[in-house]
């Protein structure tokens, strides 16, 4: 296990209170300034010399809010920092046509059979400061991805970026050839189900397969009450969704990515009861703040899949940073808008050595896991919205400021992803 937990320094701060003792891992959460969740044993012995104050001081430095520490590698590429740099204008973009990916292209998420005017957004590629970025195509990626299986699992900013992968990987062409084998991974609908819990291909010629899995909390949900009206679900924050323990075997390529479904309307909304350590959160717990609870999750996701990685070395997982929103005068029930038309309007460049999504960044540090960095070079483009483009007759008068249209941004998510892999 070189270079894993076990050969760490003495006591290693890891996040929510994580803990490295000597040479065995112990993992501790501090709940109302008690350590009582433990995931990798240790002896008694080792506990009791924990102190009380390491822990709170843990605690406060990775459940709260603040800066990253020193820079972290897991993003980069010897000293390459993919989210570094610039967008330049490119006329060999888009990778693929938004009037023909029709097989595997959302139609919400195609606005160029929407009534918009405007797509200059699409010609727009990201140039890194200092980084060698291979070619970019549907051949070349399937030929990199032979034998071999990439799998996103996330929210529907994550079934965006696997369904720009698919029009990539075909050049957005008709591909009867390509087999669906959701059923090898569960991915069947469900009888009363609008659509299966995500879908997989296969492509022949290379035997590659990329797969979409829908979970938006990268956690463990549980039935509560079968038998009620309504069905509860406990949240599992530091159990990682069912599917990934399942399945984890088959991946070469993992990509992970949660954020837009912490918050109290999407929890009410799909009646998820937050748990850590088998128990409900209750009132009060620090951890009842959504936030501190989405960080707890990222941070025990990262450090089981470190562990995985021990077993798997040859496989190469990436934490995605969060999809910026760009919603403008109000959010997106309440009249909030983007309706900004001019590309780069906000600058061109991301100078900054550390991602913005600090938790995310915070998450990985000093695992395996890779940071998918996204998130400042997305925010600079605000005009890459759906926004009010509609392919109904009739505007629904809300605006989409959260996912993109395709093509778009979540190609350049794909190119970077390509870059690292």
């Amino acid at each position: 296990m070189k270079g894993g937990c076990l050969h760490r320094l003495i006591v290693s701060k890891l996040c929510f209170g994580l803990v490295v003792l000597l040479t065995v891992p112990i993992v501790v959460l501090l709940w109302e300034g008690a350590p009582v969740l433990t995931i990798f044993s240790t002896r008694p012995e080792q506990l009791k010399a924990l102190s009380h104050g390491t822990l709170q001081q843990q605690e406060q430095e990775h459940l709260g809010p603040g800066l990253p520490g020193p820079a972290s590698t897991s993003h980069t590429h010897k000293n390459c920092n993919y989210a570094k740099g610039r967008w330049v204008a490119d006329d060999k973009r888009p990778l693929y046509s938004g009037n023909e990916c029709k097989q595997w292209l959302s139609k919400m998420w195609a606005c160029r059979m929407m009534r918009r005017a405007h797509f200059s957004y699409e010609s727009y590629r990201w140039e890194p400061q200092g980084c060698e970025m291979p070619e970019f195509s549907g051949p070349n990626f399937l030929k990199r991805m032979r034998n071999q299986t990439l799998a996103f699992v996330g929210d529907s900013l994550g079934r965006q970026q696997f369904q720009s992968m698919m029009c990539i990987a075909t050049g957005g062409k008709y591909s009867p050839e390509v087999e669906d084998v959701g059923w090898k991974y569960g991915l069947v609908k469900a009888p009363g189900a609008l659509r299966p819990d995500g879908w997989a291909y296969r492509f022949p010629e290379t035997n590659t397969t990329i797969l979409f899995y829908w979970s938006a909390t990268l956690s463990e949900l549980e039935p509560l009450n079968t038998e009620g009206a309504v069905t509860s679900y406990a949240l599992h924050l530091d159990r990682p969704v069912t599917f990934l323990k399942k399945y984890l075997n088959s991946f070469d390529v993992l990509v992970l990515n949660t954020g837009h479904h912490w918050n109290r309307g999407k929890f009410n909304g799909n009646h998820w009861e937050l748990h850590a350590d088998g128990k409900p959160v209750g009132n009060g717990s620090r951890l009842a703040d959504l936030n501190r609870a989405k960080n707890l999750t990222l941070h025990s996701i990262a450090r089981w899949m470190d562990s995985e990685l021990t077993r798997h070395p040859q496989m190469k997982v990436f934490l995605r940073t969060i999809s910026p929103r760009h919603f403008v005068n109000g959010d997106w029930n309440t009249g909030g808008t983007c309706g900004n038309i001019i590309p780069l309007s906000n600058g061109s460049e991301v100078l900054q050595d550390h991602s913005i999504d600090i938790p995310a960044e915070s998450a990985v540090k000093g695992t395996r896991v890779k940071l998918l960095d996204i998130t400042a070079i997305s925010k600079l483009r605000d005009e890459g919205h759906i926004s009010n483009s509609t392919f109904k007759k009739a505007s629904t008068g809300i605006n989409d400021c959260l996912h993109w249209c395709l093509p778009g941004i979540p190609d350049m998510w794909n190119e970077l992803l390509f870059a690292q892999i």
